[in-house]
């Protein structure tokens, strides 16, 4: 079998645009990810947004939390937020707005959920656009991997890795009950952070056919040892170096 690079998934926020962003969606995108990733929650009228934290904050400086308001209180008010050392504006932005860019692209969307009541509108959107297969779950532990599963059994998901079990037990247990918890929750992988992935795991994953998707690869000396370990996926804001090492490395192979 040939060598495969990994697939390269573009984070929300890649090459310095700004987070949670139809700008970021596009670049990653045009980059040439085969991935993008973007963070959920949803509002109080169950609407899912791009949003990693609950709390934002106003141009006018007051603070609101997505989750205790509607989108139609949202939408129309601008938020503040940092790009390096400049100030911007941005408006809220919903999934919906995404998934028709993601689905005429022919590239998959990792959502990652921030709350257990994101994976009603979520479900619901993917099926709506006919994307189960332009679509999976991320931001899953165990519970919430459990509640997807019986909730909507039909949307793929990634078990993220549970940094603590790898802090309190040693490596290879925390790596066996990392495993068997992806496979009692039937998620299709595993999500983990590049610090704590290594070649016993990816053997012992790959031998239970469970890819490995890594987390979050900016530096390309990093990159280039991350692809060699065989990982299926990686995570990176910085997707040109990731897509020129792509593009080295084939050539070399």
């Amino acid at each position: 079998m040939g060598y495969r690079f990994p697939l390269i998934t573009a984070h929300c926020g890649s090459m310095d645009t700004i987070d949670h962003t139809l700008d970021s969606v596009q670049t990653g995108i045009s980059l040439g990810a085969d991935v993008i990733e973007e963070d959920i929650r949803v509002t109080k009228d169950g609407i899912a947004v791009l949003a990693h934290d609950d709390e934002w904050v106003t141009v006018d400086g007051l603070k609101l939390s997505i989750s205790q308001m509607t989108f139609e209180e949202l939408k129309e008010l601008q938020f503040e937020v940092t790009r390096g050392e400049q100030r911007e504006t941005i408006r809220i932005c919903r999934l919906e707005d995404i998934l028709p860019l993601i689905q005429a692209s022919g590239k998959v969307v990792n959502l990652d959920l921030k709350v257990d009541e994101s994976i009603e509108p979520v479900a619901v959107l993917v099926k709506q656009y006919g994307m189960l297969e332009q679509a999976f779950l991320s931001g899953c532990g165990m519970d919430r991997a459990m509640l997807a599963e019986r909730l909507y059994p039909e949307m793929r998901k990634l078990l993220n890795t549970d940094h603590n079990l790898f802090k309190t037990l040693p490596y290879r247990d925390a790596m066996v009950k990392t495993c068997e918890d992806a496979l009692a929750a039937s998620c299709f992988g595993v999500n983990i952070h590049y610090s704590v992935v290594s070649q016993e795991l990816m053997d012992y994953a790959t031998s239970l056919g469970l890819p490995v998707y890594v987390w979050t690869v900016n530096e390309e000396d990093l990159m280039m040892q991350i692809a060699d370990l065989g990982v299926a996926s990686i995570t990176t804001r910085n997707v040109t170096a990731l897509v020129h090492l792509k593009q080295k490395m084939r050539g070399e192979r």
